[in-house]
């Protein structure tokens, strides 16, 4: 089966992608592909991309993935009928029971006025020690 992925180039901390359709089995450095269709530079947010070629393999099968399929998307490219989206990836915490926020909430404790001692008494303990 058909894929049409990215397949990263360029630099060290600079990449670029070229936009390929390939064997969906294979990994995508591995070279073997059977179009190239399009660029993208994640930095400068470009994009050239052939989108007739595009549109002649999505007819007749090709996968995309999630994120070929999100550019495509926002650039115009109708997805066929049977392209289901992936489903937005939710982040759970390991131990929710033990987060602060999850705790029973603490009632402050009552405070109750103390007396105070007359200033005499104070005085007079004062003196005798």
């Amino acid at each position: 089966m058909l894929a049409i992925r990215m397949q990263r180039n360029g630099r060290s901390h600079y990449p670029t992608y070229r936009i390929v359709v390939q064997e969906s089995q294979r990994h995508p450095l591995s070279g073997r592909i059977v179009a190239e269709v399009g660029n993208y530079n994640p930095a400068t947010k470009a994009l050239t991309l052939d989108k007739e070629a595009v549109k002649k393999y999505l007819d007749n099968g090709v996968q995309p993935s999630s994120r070929v399929a999100f550019i495509l998307k926002k650039n115009g490219v109708k997805l066929p009928k049977w392209y289901k989206e992936a489903p937005k990836k939710t982040k759970a915490a390991k131990h929710a029971d033990k987060l602060r926020k999850n705790q029973p909430k603490e009632e402050a404790p009552e405070v109750t006025e103390v007396p105070e001692a007359p200033a005499e008494e104070t005085a007079t303990t004062e003196t005798q020690e």
